[in-house]
């Protein structure tokens, strides 16, 4: 599998999608870009392949897995994504622990708008049939994914789309192994690589149910396995900083709109179904 999303994708961005789960020598290649990404433009292919420990050609090849003919490509577009971070307008903030903290979340943001380049129209406007016309919807995440699920399952139930939910993961196998054709199995999974989560996956397949999965890295096993894989990558720099910090804010940003996105595909019934939800709401609040 090599790069299908935007075109104009950052380098950093594609490596940050598909690294974890290319050849060990093509990760090594990736690797020692993403260690120093203007050294890397300085260097030739088999400059590159002496720095990383590999042979030439596993440059040539980590370059096209990355979605470039070559190596020259990718150097190309490395010059190109430097050029653009350096023109960018510098964020001043303080050292205290706000100012770190806003720090950091100014640097997740300006790297929201990459997450989306693997995504497709087509491929979202599927995920909005299936939500609409599913006999019946199974939405599943485990470990820190676990919370996404949850509050899309809210979101959803609010907006008039009834879907079923299980904390347990024997549970989740169970009710997904009944889904049968005309049901849905909507997986959330970061990593990508929950067993439990996977196992879920395969029960709903194999009773006929269409999969959806929303992960963070093209090549990881719940990104192979769904039917219609909603790939987003990381905030983080490198798949070592995705591994310490999980970040799920992007995906709680991306799940917010695309239930929006769905309220007003349906038209009249997403308007009565929020109408319902916000009336249930007030009542809850106590003046």
């Amino acid at each position: 599998m090599s790069w299908t999303g935007a075109i104009d994708a950052k380098p950093s961005v594609r490596m940050a999608a598909l690294a974890p789960d290319l050849l060990r020598t093509e990760r090594l290649v990736v690797d020692a870009i993403a260690q120093d990404r203007g050294k890397a433009t300085e260097l030739t292919a088999q400059e590159l392949a002496e720095w990383a420990g590999v042979g030439r050609t596993t440059v040539i090849r980590a370059a096209q897995a990355l979605g470039y003919e070559g190596y020259s490509q990718l150097r190309v577009a490395l010059v190109q994504e430097l050029a653009s971070e350096s023109s960018a307008p510098v964020v001043e903030s303080d050292a205290s622990s706000l100012g770190v903290i806003r720090g950091r979340m100014l640097q997740v943001g300006s790297r929201l708008e990459h997450t989306l380049a693997v995504l497709t129209p087509e491929a979202i406007d599927s995920v909005l049939d299936t939500l609409d016309t599913a006999d019946r919807v199974l939405v599943v995440g485990n470990g820190l994914s676990g919370p996404l699920a949850m509050a899309l399952v809210m979101r959803l139930n609010a907006a008039g789309r009834s879907v079923e939910y299980f904390a347990d993961p024997i549970a989740q196998q169970i009710a997904a192994k009944q889904l049968g054709a005309g049901s849905a199995l909507f997986v959330l999974s970061g990593s990508g690589a929950s067993r439990p989560t996977l196992e879920v996956m395969n029960a709903a397949q194999e009773s006929g149910a269409r999969v959806i999965a929303v992960t963070s890295f093209a090549r990881s096993a719940v990104a192979k396995l769904a039917d219609v894989p909603l790939v987003m990558p990381p905030t983080e720099e490198t798949f070592h900083d995705e591994l310490i910090h999980t970040s799920r804010g992007a995906l709680m940003l991306f799940l917010e709109e695309l239930v929006d996105l769905f309220v007003e595909r349906r038209g009249e019934r997403g308007r009565i179904a929020r109408q319902t939800a916000i009336s249930m709401l007030g009542r809850a609040i106590a003046d």
